[in-house]
């Protein structure tokens, strides 16, 4: 992301108001990056990450795995930073080629899909509960083993459930505690952990 100084005086009152914390420094600019794209002081405690979560992610993202995102808003707010850095590609479940199917919704048809193709990418559902919900079916029968997953959909209905089956399955996550979250926030964890891991993996910035 280009940081403007408007960006860093925002940055710099959320660093005086977000208080003591038990964050790493990465796992910090992730979440300052989420308060930033929400003014949500609430995220602070929200947020979760699984061991290694972060390393496995920014792994991932510099062996130009595919990105699979559950709904366009997610695609374009995370669109100009990868094309940008390790240009990996991105594909969106509502915009994939399914039969209709009435058993599921359309986003999860399309994460199946493209979970099966993709049986190792990076995973982001930033809105559909049930396409989570369809990943960690896929996950417990053994048929994908993602790099990453980062699952922030609002949910009223079982939406703590599939979090906590993802928790359970030891894939590398970054969640959201409780019914909060949104693409906003996808895209926003999404565009922190691509700056870390450019930094990480040692590439100019400015090429």
């Amino acid at each position: 992301m280009e940081w403007h100084i408007t960006d860093a005086q925002s940055l710099a009152i959320i660093d005086s108001e977000i208080g003591d914390h038990v964050f790493s420094p990465a796992e910090y600019e992730i979440v300052r990056r989420v308060i930033y794209a929400t003014a949500d002081f609430e995220y602070k405690s929200l947020i979760r990450f699984s061991e290694h979560a972060l390393q496995a992610g920014a792994a991932a993202l510099a062996a130009r795995s595919t990105i699979v995102v559950d709904v366009p808003l997610v695609q374009v707010g995370i669109s100009y930073d990868i094309q940008n850095t390790f240009a990996n590609p991105i594909y969106c479940s509502l915009e994939t080629p399914t039969r209709p199917q009435k058993e599921k919704t359309r986003a999860a048809w399309g994460i199946e899909t493209l979970a099966k193709r993709y049986p190792e990418g990076i995973f982001v559902v930033g809105q559909a509960q049930t396409a989570l919900t369809t990943l960690v079916d896929l996950i417990e029968a053994e048929e994908i083993r993602p790099a990453l997953i980062i699952a922030t959909p609002v949910g009223f209905v079982d939406v703590d459930v599939a979090k906590e089956r993802l928790r359970d399955s030891l894939i590398p996550h970054i969640t959201i505690d409780n019914r909060k979250g949104n693409a906003v926030v996808a895209a926003a964890i999404v565009d922190g952990l691509v700056d870390l891991a450019w930094q990480a993996y040692g590439k100019d910035k400015n090429r």
